[in-house]
């Protein structure tokens, strides 16, 4: 692993750091007090290539990388975790149309995505009762002359009300003969599709500037041409998908507990106590030195995961590492930022209060860390 960035992994990185210090940062607050959609914010990402990353150019991407992914994410990240993950879900959209879509399918779809032609993509998987266990799907897809007819409900859709097109999946296969994971499809559906219902936008904890949605199914008719890769082989697509999005949403919680480690010491420098700054006390010194180090302990198991994929390496077990260390340290560093304000860590005038709340869900999304934990005593074990 080369711990020195290359010269596009520098590029990409200060990039995303100019624009989301100077664009992103300044309205993260409001962005989040009025759960507004960040659609302009997203425009600028796609003229900047950050919705396409490591999407090939020939399809309108930058070709830039997983590890260049990793320190975008963690940019837009530590401005507002909100778009990071809006932005994190459009280029895995991306990334699975490239590498499974016939040409046909690429062309159309990436391009659109990357230059934020449609502002973003939809991954649909979760259900109600199919959320960790996607073989627990209940959503249909039948064969109807030469289209296909899509009908059941989805949960959890990150950007539903806004995509431009969703990966879908759904059961093609007889429940009977190809139980559990075997029988699923993959479908892409765009926004608009009748038979396509958006539900009401969920009343979050955290995120609050992202959408997220149910969708419901119901005769949703797509052509033959939407099935995206194999007939019943959609779980290798999602296993694919969410094996990258876990570097991603690493990255995410990185970049949230970066910003909230610098304003931790921010604060801590300005807060006076007993006729010293705060940051005298060995009780906040100890506090600011674990988060730091669990934070590098955390962008390095991320960067090795990155760099893995990049190298078109095996990288499930490391990007679960990484997703599972760098969720629960991230929760940790920013549980720690909210003591070290005090009071003032509670309320909203400060950042400490968001970055709490943002951060949780890292810990469930893109594979719960109980899950994660699954995956790597599975490689532990052979």
């Amino acid at each position: 692993m080369e711990l020195e960035l290359n010269e596009t992994q520098k590029l990409v990185q200060q990039t995303a750091r100019d624009y989301a210090r100077r664009v992103i940062l300044p309205q993260a607050a409001d962005l989040d007090k009025h759960e507004q959609f960040p659609r302009e914010i997203l425009r600028g990402l796609g003229e900047l290539g950050l919705l396409a990353v490591n999407v090939p150019e020939e399809l309108g991407g930058s070709a830039a990388g997983a590890v260049s992914y990793a320190l975008a994410m963690q940019e837009i990240a530590y401005a507002c975790a909100s778009t990071a993950v809006t932005m994190a879900v459009t280029n895995m959209v991306g990334e699975v149309i490239a590498a499974f879509g016939t040409e046909e399918q690429r062309q159309h779809c990436c391009t659109k995505l990357a230059s934020a032609e449609w502002i973003a993509g939809a991954f649909a998987l979760s259900e109600t009762g199919a959320g960790s266990d996607p073989g627990g799907m209940r959503t249909t897809a039948r064969r109807d002359g030469d289209d296909w007819v899509i009908d059941g409900d989805k949960q959890w859709i990150t950007s539903g009300a806004h995509a431009g097109v969703f990966v879908v999946w759904a059961r093609t296969g007889d429940a009977t003969s190809l139980p559990g994971t075997r029988g699923i499809s993959c479908f892409l559906v765009e926004g608009g599709t009748p038979g396509l219902t958006v539900g009401k936008p969920e009343d979050k904890m955290g995120l609050r500037a992202s959408n997220t949605v149910p969708l419901h199914f119901e005769g949703c008719r797509v052509p033959g041409s939407a099935l995206l890769g194999s007939l019943n082989g959609g779980f290798k697509i999602a296993m694919m998908a969410l094996d990258g999005g876990r570097i991603g949403i690493s990255s995410q919680a990185i970049g949230i507990a970066r910003a909230a480690l610098d304003e931790s010491v921010t604060y801590a420098k300005d807060r006076r106590a007993f006729d010293q700054p705060i940051s005298d006390f060995q009780a906040i010194k100890w506090k600011l030195a674990d988060m730091k180090t669990e934070l590098d302990a955390a962008h390095l198991l991320s960067m090795r995961a990155a760099f893995l994929k990049e190298k078109g390496r095996p990288f499930s077990r490391e990007a679960s590492m990484a997703k599972l260390f760098a969720s629960e340290a991230a929760n940790r560093i920013c549980n720690e930022a909210v003591q070290i304000h005090g009071g003032y860590g509670y309320v909203r005038e400060f950042a400490a209060e968001r970055h709490l709340r943002d951060v949780r869900v890292t810990t469930i999304y893109e594979g719960t860390s109980e899950v994660q934990r699954i995956v790597i005593a599975r490689h532990v074990l052979g």
